[in-house]
C-alpha cells in the first residue's frame, strides 16, 4: 500500500525521535494512505508560512502479519477509549502499528466535555467524525517504521 505523511519537510528516514506524545494514537510516525488527507496535514504549516511537502511511502501489506497491530474499523466506543488513553499519557500498549480514523479539529472540546460528564460517549464519538472519509496508520515502533520504503516528495 501507499502511504503519505503531511510535514513541512521531505522525510527519507522517518523515525520516533521527532513524534509527539499525546497524540490520537500515541508516539509514532502518522501516516494516511489518502493523498488529500496529507495535504490537509500540511496545511497548518503552510498557514505558518512554511512549505508543504507529502512524502510518500511504499509499505508492504503482507508486513503487517509480522507485526502487533490495533485496527479500528469505525468510530466507537474503543476508539474513543483508546485516543483518551493515549492523550492523556497513559497508553502502556505495545502495538507497532494503530489504524482508525481521525480525531476531527474539535477533539480538544469534546474531550473536555466528555470528560467533565457534559456529553457520554454517543454524543463524543458523534462529534469527533469527519464528514470526508480518512484514515491514519500510527507507525510506533522502530520496527514497524524499517518496513516504510521511500518512494518520493512533492513540495505544495
Amino acid at each position: 500500500m501507499i502511504l503519505y505523511h503531511g510535514s513541512y519537510i521531505e522525510i527519507k528516514h522517518p523515525d520516533l525521535q521527532h513524534s509527539r506524545a499525546n497524540v490520537d494514537f500515541g508516539r509514532g510516525f502518522y501516516t494516511t494512505p489518502i493523498y488529500e488527507q496529507a495535504e490537509k496535514w500540511c496545511g497548518k504549516f503552510i498557514r505558518r508560512g512554511n512549505s508543504g511537502v507529502i512524502t510518500e511511502y511504499e509499505f508492504d501489506d503482507a508486513s503487517l502479519a509480522e507485526l502487533k497491530v490495533l485496527k479500528f474499523d469505525a468510530y466507537s466506543e474503543d476508539w474513543l477509549d483508546f485516543i483518551m488513553v493515549c492523550r492523556n499519557g497513559k497508553d502502556a500498549s505495545e502495538y507497532d502499528v494503530v489504524i482508525g480514523g481521525v480525531a476531527n479539529d474539535k477533539v480538544f472540546n469534546t474531550v473536555e466535555l466528555f470528560f467533565d460528564g457534559l456529553i457520554d460517549k454517543t454524543e463524543a464519538i458523534k462529534r469527533l467524525r469527519y464528514e470526508k472519509p480518512n484514515l491514519q496508520v500510527c507507525l510506533r515502533t522502530d520496527k514497524a517504521i524499517t518496513l516504510l520504503k521511500f518512494k518520493r516528495s512533492v513540495k505544495l
